[in-house]
């Protein structure tokens, strides 16, 4: 995606990971980024338009979770939505590659309003992702 490309406005957001080379296997072998600019500390990555950085720094534990759906949602998390297509793809991906997932992919809200798939993962540094695709795009704020 060009820059002319996006809609609506691109995220950039840093995160610390413990070890550099892990996380260019990670972002860039398992999710498929393609990595911008980079130095000893630090590497940019193009996670679907935006900017997403791994600062190298050491491990911050972090044990919180709420419960959702019967499952315990790591906190905080972050990800994207995706579309459907993209999102069975990106999990297919994982599951090649051997990651292990915190919550499987699954289907919530089935024939409600905001049904959607969800899953949630750690990169190696233990930062918690969540990537997720809705059946109606337009009810990703539905109440």
């Amino acid at each position: 995606m060009t820059t002319n490309e996006s809609r609506l406005p691109r995220f950039h957001l840093a995160m610390t990971v413990d070890d550099l080379s892990a996380a260019k296997e990670f972002y860039g072998e398992s999710m498929g980024c393609a990595q911008g600019r980079s130095d000893a500390t630090w590497v940019d990555w193009n996670l679907r338009g935006h900017q997403f950085v791994t600062h190298l720094a050491p491990r911050i534990e972090s044990a919180a979770h709420n419960p959702v759906d019967g499952h315990n949602v790591p906190v905080p998390h972050f990800g994207l939505i995706l579309t459907i297509p993209e999102f069975h793809e990106l999990a297919d991906r994982l599951r090649a590659a051997g990651t292990k997932f915190v919550i499987e992919p699954y289907l919530r809200f089935e024939g409600q309003v905001g049904e959607q798939w969800t899953m949630f993962l750690h990169d190696p540094a233990g930062n918690a992702l969540e990537f997720k695709a809705f059946a109606d795009d337009s009810q990703v704020f539905a109440v």
